[in-house]
């Protein structure tokens, strides 16, 4: 069972954002802002529904928390996304100085650690892994039904 308020339990929320992204043929990342262990923003993927390049869902949770906060830096929150950030999102999460990032499967390809690990935030803490299996199979389902199209 996941514990209230644990790394798993906001990442599982993340993971229901994922797959709502899955159910609109969208890439199924999700994520979901946390300030003092209340949900401030959650957010998937649009960049289809939108037809933006820059619509992932981290760079969608950005903006609503910092709507919800009154300000453009989220210090005091941390962000549980999906899948590892890509540099672009990296990079906003960066400028937000967000205070902590917690991501469930790695992006060999595109993920910040390989091609930018200095856009994040120096202050900002990692921690990947968290429900890893489950997050990369949402993306390996996607890929493969995309791939049989």
């Amino acid at each position: 069972m996941i514990q209230p308020f644990s790394d798993e339990y906001f990442m599982q929320k993340a993971l229901n954002e994922a797959e709502q992204a899955f159910n609109s043929n969208e890439v199924p990342i999700g994520c979901v802002v946390v300030c003092n262990n209340r949900i401030i923003a959650r957010a998937h993927n649009l960049t289809e529904t939108l037809t933006d390049v820059t619509a992932h869902a981290e760079i969608q949770a950005i903006t609503s928390a910092s709507d919800q906060l009154g300000g453009k830096y989220l210090t005091d929150c941390t962000i549980y996304v999906t899948v590892e950030p890509c540099t672009m999102c990296a990079g906003a999460l960066g400028w937000a100085q967000v205070k902590k990032i917690v991501y469930g499967a790695s992006d060999a390809k595109k993920g910040f650690t390989k091609i930018a690990p200095n856009s994040i935030h120096p202050k900002t803490k990692i921690i990947k892994g968290i429900l890893e299996t489950e997050c990369s199979s949402l993306m390996k389902l996607f890929f493969s039904k995309r791939r049989k199209l």
